[in-house]
């Protein structure tokens, strides 16, 4: 399907996301710069990996956002014994009532859809979180020789709990590098606790409108593509990047101290990828480094390993990327 854009597509893209923030905050308090840089990822075509305690709404703030946008949802519950074919799909025989014959058929598994919510991806093997990042990185499966392209838009939330440890599977560094975005998100404000409280307590429920199609999602994906960036900001992004390769010739001396290695030519990619998108979310025609350092962390923190010397220290990946921000210039 070909995907036109006009010049009004910018101004319909920031009325929509307007619009879309009105929806979720119907449902949804607070949690304002991950909701933010959800939209980001999915105008990106891009993938998100949700990281924080059981209790913060994860769940239901990727079900608002897929009522909102009127997209197709499903929910995968990552366990131990999820096997690959339940994410995928699987082939079964059919008898054929007519004609008494036998024949395989596909039957399409949860990742057909175009928002896939990939509850707790580390409490599942190697093996079968494989078979989603492949979905996720070829918008395809393929099963018993045959090949089924996935519906779009699609894009892939995922989540991880921080603090259980026991019987999980780390995503390996390769397999995160194929997320976006890494987004944690903080406990709320003693007062959007109590708008939290209020709201789940009551008998009343709120209804989200949808204020945006499927269509319009792919237009606007189109949209960000064709955003010109100026060259200055591509080399900001690219030294910046440079920079968390510890023996590199631009990394600086505490990258070499802190850091094992650093962060891949992908992640100068979605810098660029995501300061075009908040820059056409906020309405302007042209990102600027302000808006790759806005995306910087959340594109870099799952990117970059820190050493022994970082951990005896306590000093965190996002501290490293911070003093990173302070001295790329």
């Amino acid at each position: 399907m070909e995907i036109k854009t006009s010049p009004d597509t910018l101004d319909q893209l920031h009325e929509g996301y307007r619009r879309l923030r009105a929806e979720i905050a119907k449902v949804i308090v607070g949690q304002d710069d991950a909701i933010h840089r959800i939209i980001v990822s999915i105008i990106c075509r891009g993938h998100v990996l949700l990281v924080g305690v059981p209790g913060l709404a994860k769940t239901l703030l990727i079900h608002t956002i897929s009522d909102a946008v009127e997209l197709k949802f499903n929910r995968i519950q990552f366990t131990p014994d999820l096997m690959p074919s339940d994410i995928t799909g699987t082939e079964i025989i059919e008898q054929d009532q007519t004609t008494g014959g036998r024949q395989f058929k596909f039957v399409k598994g949860p990742v057909f859809a175009n928002v896939v919510l990939a509850d707790e991806i580390n409490r599942t093997p190697p093996k079968t979180q494989a078979a989603l990042l492949e979905a996720m990185q070829e918008h395809r499966v393929t099963a018993a020789g045959h090949t089924y392209s996935l519906p779009e838009p699609f894009f892939v939330l995922a989540t991880q709990n921080p603090i259980e440890q026991e019987g999980t599977y780390p995503l390996p560094e390769a397999q995160l590098d194929r997320f976006m975005l890494n987004l944690w998100l903080d406990y709320p404000t003693f007062d959007q606790e109590v708008d939290v409280v209020r709201q789940t307590t009551s008998a009343r429920k709120a209804k989200v409108e949808c204020v945006m199609s499927a269509e319009d999602i792919l237009q606007y994906q189109q949209l960000v593509r064709e955003i010109p960036v100026a060259d200055n900001v591509i080399e900001y992004a690219v030294r910046l990047v440079g920079k968390t390769r510890p023996g590199g010739p631009l990394a600086p001396d505490f990258v070499n101290e802190y850091l094992s290695y650093g962060a891949g030519p992908r992640a100068s990619q979605y810098l660029i990828l995501g300061a075009k998108a908040m820059a056409a979310l906020d309405g302007r025609l042209t990102p600027s480094i302000a808006d790759v350092n806005g995306i910087a962390s959340s594109v870099l923190r799952h990117r970059i390993v820190t050493n022994f010397s970082a951990e005896a220290e306590g000093v965190s990946s996002v501290q490293v990327i911070e003093r990173l921000l302070e001295t790329n210039v």
